[in-house]
Order: C-alpha cells, then sequence, then structure tokens
C-alpha cells in the first residue's frame, strides 16, 4: 500500500506556480525546492492555465470551496432526509 497523498493548501498549490513560471525551470527543480511532488506540480501547472484566472485569482481556492460546499450540501441532504423521517414517524404514531 501507498502512503496517503499530502494535502498542500491553495496558497501553496499558487506559489508553486508562481514559482514555476518564473523561473522558467523544470517541474523537478521546483519540486525539489518545496519538497513536493514533480508531477503535482505539473498537474498545478495544467490546472491554472485551464482556469485562465487573472493572476489575484487562485484557482486552487475556487476549487477548495467547491469541494467545503458539496460536502456541506450532502450534510444537508441528510439532516433533510433524516428531518422527513422523523416527521412521518411521529405523524402516524398521532393518527
Amino acid at each position: 500500500m501507498g502512503h496517503p497523498s499530502p494535502k498542500y493548501s491553495a496558497e501553496f498549490k499558487q506559489q508553486a506556480v508562481r514559482l514555476y513560471r518564473e523561473r522558467g525551470g523544470t517541474y523537478a527543480e521546483i519540486a525539489r525546492e518545496l519538497g513536493c511532488d514533480a508531477g503535482s506540480i505539473s498537474d498545478w501547472v495544467k490546472r491554472a492555465d485551464a482556469a485562465q484566472a487573472p493572476p489575484e485569482d487562485n484557482p486552487f481556492k475556487v476549487a477548495e470551496e467547491n469541494r467545503r460546499l458539496r460536502r456541506e450540501v450532502e450534510r444537508l441532504r441528510r439532516e433533510n432526509e433524516i428531518l422527513l423521517k422523523a416527521s412521518a414517524f411521529f405523524a402516524s404514531r398521532q393518527l
């Protein structure tokens, strides 16, 4: 079994992309300097390019926010389902 992938913050990813673009080195060089995987930097650069966002925007922060919101929506759906079942249970007991 492999080791779990480390979680990097949106700011770290953005900084890695900026560093790669400013220095123009290889992914491996930047990865050694930052202590992460070259494949990760490659993915981050590709995602940043695909987003074509202005430099002040952080596409990784948007992705983190989307994940957070999806988790929240799922939690709210579960809570709603529990409330619906509870109301049906109590309605049937009163009849």
